[in-house]
């Protein structure tokens, strides 16, 4: 499955003085960037990485959140 079908948000903190990207499906993720663009791309990137390593570890992968809202199956 894509990963940019899952649900990123970028918000600038302070405490950093940058701006830190998330994604909602994987809640224990973060990337920090100069700038939205940066922090987007670490996300992706880095979910990217944890989903291939999940898949290659046999885990689940956590579905979208807008295909579990849906009631639809992500497809592959």
């Amino acid at each position: 499955m894509p990963v940019d079908r899952y649900t990123y948000s970028v918000a600038w903190t302070s405490e950093a003085n940058e701006h830190v990207a998330t994604c909602l499906e994987f809640p224990s993720l973060s990337w920090l960037g100069e700038d939205e663009i940066e922090a987007l791309r670490g996300i992706r990137s880095l979910v990217a990485e944890t989903v291939e390593d999940m898949r290659a570890n046999g885990e689940a992968v956590p579905a979208p959140s807008s295909a579990r809202d849906s009631g639809q199956r992500p497809t592959e």
